[in-house]
């Protein structure tokens, strides 16, 4: 076994790398503001409209919000881009075709939770939470001419999208009425079925901080036709979204200034491993950072130290013993 020597520069916030302190000082802004009229606001001012990636960070939040008296809800940096797409990745025309049960307030993204879409008898789409077993509805032939085949057995929406895609073409896709009317026609009678169209979380933080943290309320997320859904924080610390030209007020984070920390490790490697390889100081840094980002440390950057020749990575040379 060789023994390397490696230093690493993290460029932090204040906080020493391992510590588990909220890095965050939050920032409460009384008034009537967009998401977006907020967001300026607090990169003019602070830092950015509140990042939170952490129960600790939450509490931040709402200490904030009681000190001001503040009980009802405020923008934070959260927000979520709306991008319904189809199954078998058809974008021409018809592709934005939709059939929601806007009656029922659809799509509603209950408990920030409903990914995939589902159709009923009266022919109208609901989003629906993805894991949930439904019978399906595929399709054969040609996205001009699609002929559409119910599978009456439950699976959730992947499943089905797998199913589909192993047995038939894809799982459904309509472009107008009348190929609505025809999939309507295969619903199980007082039943719901899976149909292609879905979407990705696109969960993000204004900061550019990844999503890695998660304290959604248990209501409805009303989306309509928006393209973009901005979140608030209320009086129980937990997130909803609401419509990001909305009035409200809001909450900022800052960051201390920033500072640098250089941290020596030592590593224990198989003699044929040559840690200087680029590839491999790229896959470990890598690995470093997402386990800071993992546990909210997103405020920081690590960052190799080379020495005089280039290499990072020194090998340890043991003395031999003495006879």
């Amino acid at each position: 076994m060789t023994m390397w020597k490696i230093w690493l520069v993290f460029c932090l916030s204040e906080r020493f790398i391992l510590s588990t302190c909220n890095q965050r000082q939050y920032h409460f802004v009384n008034g009537s503001f967009t998401w977006s009229e907020a967001q300026a606001y607090c990169r003019r001012k602070h830092t950015d409209l509140a990042a939170i990636q952490s129960p600790t960070e939450v509490n931040g939040v709402m200490n904030v919000l009681s000190s001001a008296g503040h009980t009802s809800e405020a923008w934070i940096g959260l927000y979520s881009e709306i991008d319904w797409r189809w199954s078998d990745g058809f974008t021409g025309n018809g592709a934005e075709f939709r059939y929601w049960d806007i009656a029922d307030n659809e799509p509603d993204l209950y408990f920030a939770n409903q990914f995939c879409v589902s159709i009923g008898q009266p022919g109208k789409c609901w989003d629906d939470s993805c894991s949930i077993s439904y019978p399906f509805i595929c399709y054969n032939g040609t996205q001009e001419n699609p002929e559409y085949v119910l599978v009456n057995e439950t699976r959730s929406w992947s499943d089905a999208q797998t199913y589909c895609r192993k047995n038939f073409r894809d799982l459904a896709t309509f472009r107008n009425d009348t190929e609505n009317q025809r999939v309507r026609s295969l619903v199980p009678k007082e039943g719901i079925a899976w149909i292609g169209l879905f979407r990705d979380p696109n969960f993000y933080w204004s900061d550019g901080s990844r999503s890695v943290y998660s304290n959604w309320a248990e209501v409805f997320n009303i989306i309509g036709s928006s393209r973009v859904i901005c979140g608030v924080t209320w009086s129980s610390g937990q997130w909803r979204f609401r419509s990001c030209d909305t009035k409200s007020s809001f909450v900022c984070h800052s960051l201390p200034a920033t500072m640098k920390r250089v941290v020596k490790l030592r590593l224990k490697t198989e003699d044929s491993v040559n840690l200087n390889d680029p590839r491999l100081r790229e896959s470990i840094l890598k690995k470093l950072q997402d386990r800071l980002n993992e546990n909210g440390m997103n405020g920081t950057t690590v960052k190799w130290r080379e020495q005089p020749d280039g290499d990072v990575f020194k090998k340890k040379t043991r003395r031999k013993a003495e006879l």
